[in-house]
């Protein structure tokens, strides 16, 4: 599915073009899935048990920085971000995708928000501040710009999202 949605896009896939890709016959993937929304959310609930390596760079900066710089490099890559249009997309239509992306993004914070944890127990950040929240305000900036106004992401804005969060949540605002 992935080699379908980097060559085509999410509006030109469809379930004959990725059972070709697979090897099988189309009747054996609307089987299983029906529509290409079913398979992106079956597709991200996969990917939601694959562990995702939790930065350390040994401070919270660094750390929020390179998960910021992850999610503007995704974008900025044409191939990479062809997957998380397409589960926006998929999302809008589908219910089960849209169930599918909120239990992935609440993995992927969770799992995120453990630098934030580290951070607080070494005393970079004041005791109560919201992990999760804190992964939320570092990365929203990158989504709004990608789906909301169209603008380009690059590591440069990473960087200052990521430290603008970071100032909120020195200052006690998370």
């Amino acid at each position: 599915m992935h080699a379908e949605l980097v060559e085509r896009g999410y509006p030109a896939m469809t379930v004959e073009q990725v059972a070709e890709r697979a090897g099988v016959h189309k009747t054996t993937v609307y089987r299983r899935w029906g529509t290409v929304d079913v398979l992106v959310a079956d597709a991200l609930d996969h990917t939601r048990e694959t562990a995702w390596p939790v930065p350390d760079t040994g401070t919270v900066e660094g750390d929020l920085i390179a998960i910021a710089t992850e999610v503007a490099d995704t974008f900025a890559d044409p191939a990479l971000r062809q997957v998380p249009v397409a589960i926006v997309i998929a999302a809008l239509q589908s219910e089960r995708a849209h169930d599918a992306k909120r239990a992935f993004y609440a993995a992927r914070h969770a799992e995120a928000a453990e630098v934030v944890t580290r951070a607080v127990e070494r005393g970079e950040l004041p005791p109560g501040t919201d992990p999760v929240e804190l992964i939320r305000l570092t990365c929203a900036p990158l989504y709004y710009r990608v789906f909301v106004t169209g603008e380009p992401v690059d590591r440069a804005i990473a960087e200052r999202c990521a430290r603008a969060a970071l100032a909120a949540a020195r200052a006690g605002l998370l």
